[in-house]
């Protein structure tokens, strides 16, 4: 499918950009415009790899298709220098959301690490209140421009330090000033859910909603421990839950799956995946199928019945928006205006909101889709 100059493409005659959409997997640090990250380097003494913004987003692009989590994450060494001050975290965050707005966002969760940008004398609340504040700037803004948006905070931890149950304890403290849920980040492999049971045991008490990265760069085991350990809500990523999954036969276009007890569980209680092509395809997140965006079990998980979204992940390493995500899927797998519709409103379904504002998201969704 053709995506023009500015990034939209059209269905049956619809611009995608248009289309209302809910953004759940969406990092902060992989968000940045490029122009926004050399004149941030540039104040803060950093030296940057390009000093031309389109030069400077192909290095990123360049160096996130290593086919491995573990290299596509150094290059958010970059990306967290320069997000070390209120005024940085501030302005990257009122761009974060802007952005989402010019891609017909109506709802998005920004995820992002407060630890790792305290490096120049923030505290951990001083760094989320900076956040806070550029999203509610951008809010007004497009509340003013005539577009209604919500954006909340997903408080992460990174999994490989020892400081999960005070940021969780920080999570629960912005509840009801911003923050909407928990999640963990960084390496996976070798770092279970289960390693942080104390702090999933803590938000688990305080009923506070979360997410966790799993079955993107380890696989089964990591999936079950994010359910069981981490009592996740919804499964970052998620895609190695294909391999609890065993095609038995096919005809035609006719396919008999045997489930796993997990597959079966995943699907069965509706846990939403947070899919992310483009993203999964630079990490190898399913390369045990093959390496071109027609391997992806996307459409599998879909055609099963698996609560699946469509998500950027990080819009700067990946030089992508949801529009193209969604362009990507309708390129690679044929869906029309109904298949793009099912997978807002899946997000909008599992957003961490109270039912009743999800209701009211699934309304305006499938009023934009013209229902």
């Amino acid at each position: 499918m053709p995506i023009d100059q500015n990034g939209d493409a059209r269905v049956d005659g619809v611009s995608l950009r248009s289309l209302p959409k809910v953004s759940l997997h969406d990092h902060l640090d992989g968000a940045l415009r490029p122009a926004t990250i050399i004149e941030l380097a540039d104040e803060a003494g950093i030296e940057v790899p390009a000093h031309d913004a389109d030069e400077l987003a192909e290095w990123f692009a360049d160096k996130s298709d290593s086919g491995s989590l573990v290299e596509y994450l150094k290059t958010f060494d970059l990306t967290t220098a320069v997000m070390q001050t209120p005024e940085a975290l501030t302005r990257v965050a009122r761009e974060f959301v802007e952005d989402l707005v010019s891609d017909g966002v109506i709802y998005g969760e920004v995820r992002w690490a407060p630890e790792q940008h305290v490096s120049r004398g923030l505290s951990l609340s001083e760094a989320v209140e900076a956040v806070q504040e550029g999203i509610e700037q951008a809010e007004d803004a497009a509340e003013d421009g005539g577009h209604d948006i919500r954006v909340g905070q997903l408080i992460s931890a990174m999994r490989h330090t020892d400081r999960s149950l005070e940021i969780a304890r920080l999570a629960v403290d912005w509840r009801g000033r911003g923050a909407v849920g928990f999640d963990i980040a960084g390496p996976e492999d070798g770092f279970p859910p289960s390693r942080l049971r104390p702090a999933f045991d803590y938000l688990a008490e305080q009923f506070f909603p979360v997410t966790v990265h799993a079955g993107e760069a380890a696989g089964l085991d990591s999936i079950r421990s994010a359910i069981l350990d981490g009592r996740a809500l919804r499964l970052g990523h998620g895609v190695r839950i294909a391999q609890d999954l065993e095609v038995v036969s096919r005809e035609g276009d006719d396919v008999l799956v045997e489930f796993g007890e997990l597959a079966s569980w995943v699907r069965d209680r509706e846990i939403p995946l947070e899919l992310s092509p483009s993203s999964n395809l630079q990490t190898g997140a399913f390369a045990a199928w093959g390496t071109e965006m027609a391997d992806h079990p996307f459409d599998l998980l879909y055609q099963l019945g698996f609560a699946v979204t469509v998500n950027v992940d990080n819009r700067t390493m990946s030089r992508t928006s949801l529009t193209r995500e969604l362009a990507l899927l309708v390129e690679t797998f044929d869906y029309g205006l109904d298949d793009l519709e099912t997978f807002q409103i899946n997000a909008a379904a599992a957003a961490f909101l109270p039912v009743e504002e999800r209701e009211e998201l699934i309304d305006l969704i499938s009023a934009g889709f013209g229902d």
